[in-house]
């Protein structure tokens, strides 16, 4: 495909988001299956566009002086991938297959854009109005440099699988890739974002990932599962295990010894923890299925651990998914605050005397955050806050409470919250 065919095939992608309300990889596929003819840089560039221009879709509305799909495509070249202004306007004019000859105003806002300095928070930091005050609340005078950092492409972090390597072989084996040590945590490894319109790395074509030497996994989301301390030898609940990862950052910290019990209300989500459970070398590990009756019975006030890693509202990961943050409604995150506090709730049963539960959320707005916490605080006994970390390349990232806030801008990870509660009687 020629450019003009890309950049019509974005612009196309961006209007089913917008008209249908269709989650952007459904947009892609659906395209993907009617243009048999692109091929896989065709495919990179098309995706590659498209979300980007979700993830700067506010600002780049500003700039171009029109909220459309077309002036945001338009906008994405220009200002995020550095095209001039005569490459865009020679591929949207292009016969037959461009989007159509550059107006008069599209091109002047390619050369004299809006100046974004002067732009309210919200559209400099690209997030809905309403979220302005959650976001205020979060990071102050900082929100909109936050959300912006929330609009870039993010990185692919590796966790090395302790079970089956070391971080120097995983290192060798990943070499192809250019992944490098995050320097944070030792397992950690991480390839730097690509060029928007180049094809991701697959991470599934070294035969070493077959093996279970490594798992994709934010750095953000590997900090959160040191939150649950020292757990060789212990008894762990992870409570919202969903497809596994942070359970199996935990059983590689226990190396196999005590017993990690994973559950999820959702069934059909524990069958990956299952298959990357068996492809990691996990042997300590029990499914707790919702299918079963009573399927926590018998783990209550036993557990040293019991990790929650929350359904919240993925505010943390719009760099992984723009779209989530403009389908994102008071309505939504309501429910998910009382999907929290009910969780939260569940878990304070299975902890023993002396144990802790680590409440998790990949969600920088504070009502899934702090609120929560301080509401579980206010209704339960017997339980206090403690710090979430005390490694000294994290303890920057705490709060004068002791939670841990992460965000792509302060620690070049997802945006994540972490609470420790230990139970004292």
């Amino acid at each position: 495909m020629r450019d003009a065919g890309r950049l019509a095939a974005a612009i196309e992608v961006l209007t089913q988001i917008e008209e249908r309300h269709r989650p952007v990889r459904m947009a892609l596929k659906t395209w993907g299956e009617s243009a048999r003819y692109a091929g896989a840089k065709d495919r990179a560039f098309v995706s590659g566009l498209a979300l980007d221009a979700l993830r700067r879709r506010r600002s780049l509305a500003w700039r171009m002086g029109e909220e459309s799909p077309r002036a945001a495509a338009l906008g994405a070249l220009r200002f995020l991938w550095d095209w001039p202004p005569e490459r865009i306007a020679e591929a949207a004019g292009e016969e037959p297959h461009g989007p159509g000859v550059l107006t008069d105003a599209e091109r002047d806002a390619l050369e004299r854009p809006r100046d974004l300095a002067e732009a309210p928070g919200a559209v400099r930091g690209d997030y809905p109005d309403w979220l302005d005050a959650s976001m205020t609340r979060a990071f102050g005078e900082g929100r909109a440099a936050e959300g912006e950092a929330l609009s870039h492409r993010a990185p692919v972090d590796l966790r090395v699988n302790l079970l089956k390597t070391d971080p120097e072989r995983a290192l060798k084996a990943l070499a192809p890739l250019q992944a490098e040590p995050t320097g944070v945590l030792p397992t950690a490894l991480r390839m730097p974002a690509l060029d928007p319109a180049d094809r991701s790395r697959a991470v599934e074509a070294i035969p070493q990932f077959s093996k279970g030497w490594f798992e994709v996994q934010d750095l953000g989301s590997q900090i959160a599962a040191t939150a649950a301390g020292e757990v060789k030898g212990k008894q762990v609940l992870d409570l919202c295990a969903g497809g596994g990862g942070k359970m199996l950052a935990l059983a590689g910290a226990m190396g196999n010894s005590g017993q990690i019990y994973a559950y999820d209300s959702d069934a059909r989500r524990l069958a990956d923890s299952i298959r990357r459970g068996e492809r990691a070398g996990v042997r300590n590990l029990q499914i707790r299925s919702p299918i079963n009756p009573e399927p926590l019975k018998g783990l209550e006030g036993k557990m040293d651990v019991v990790f929650i890693d929350a359904p919240c509202t993925g505010s943390g990961s719009w760099r992984r998914h723009p779209d989530t943050k403009w389908r994102l409604t008071p309505e939504t995150l309501a429910k998910r605050m009382a999907d929290q506090d009910q969780v939260l709730d569940a878990g304070a049963a299975f902890v023993k005397p002396g144990g802790r539960m680590v409440y998790v959320t990949c969600s920088v707005l504070p009502e899934e955050d702090e609120d929560r916490v301080a509401a579980f605080l206010g209704r339960a006994d017997g339980f206090a806050l403690k710090p979430a970390t005390d490694d000294p390349k994290l303890t920057q990232h705490l709060t004068a409470e002791g939670f841990l806030r992460l965000s792509p801008l302060t620690a070049g990870t997802d945006g994540f919250f972490v609470a420790v509660l230990e139970r004292t009687r």
